[in-house]
């Protein structure tokens, strides 16, 4: 009941940010659209129409993850616009018949494909769900399995205010927030 409480509380604020920068303060477009760029949007635009994967939803997860730095580097080592993990990203990149080295994954347009890669196969293995894929891309595949095999998480994530890691909470909100941001900014 309070992790419920919770998160019809997160969901008010955002409506209420919403309400008080898109409609009664009236931020300009211009503003939001420097706040949230489609920086590299010729890979980004390539790499989605050629998983089949909405654009917005990389924009979202490179905004977040690297907030467009293509030169980030987490405390965990991950790398790039989509900071992957260098293991994941020579696992992908050997399906991909590629020969890549950490170095590589500071190249956007190498780290967007192979960002968008993983994320295609995070999506192929919870069946389409964008729920359970977000969570895995930040938690890893292992984690997601192990709290859905316990009960913790439904299988359609839909219940994203049980995920157990604060971290991992805070990143799918944010994800889907940056996400619908994306969507009214940029799709009319």
């Amino acid at each position: 009941m309070k992790k419920l409480m919770y998160l019809l509380i997160n969901l008010i604020i955002i409506l209420l940010m919403y309400l008080i920068f898109f409609k009664i303060i009236g931020i300009d477009e211009l503003i939001m659209k420097k706040i949230y760029p489609l920086k590299y949007s010729e890979y980004v635009e390539k790499y989605s129409k050629e998983h089949d994967i909405d654009p917005y939803m990389i924009y979202a997860i490179i905004k977040a993850e690297s907030n467009f730095n293509e030169k980030a580097k987490s405390s965990r080592d991950a790398v790039g616009l989509m900071q992957i993990m260098e293991n994941t990203a020579i696992e992908i990149a050997n399906k991909m018949n590629l020969k890549i080295n950490e170095n590589d994954l500071f190249n956007p347009e190498l780290n967007i494909n192979i960002g968008i890669k993983y994320f295609t196969q995070l999506l192929d293995k919870y069946n389409n769900n964008y729920y359970l894929s977000i969570i895995a891309y930040n938690a890893g595949i292992g984690n997601v399995d192990k709290w859905i095999e316990d009960g913790t998480i439904k299988k359609d994530g839909s219940d994203i205010e049980n995920v157990p890691f604060k971290e991992t909470n805070n990143y799918v909100r944010k994800i889907l927030r940056d996400y619908n941001i994306y969507v009214n900014l940029y799709k009319k």
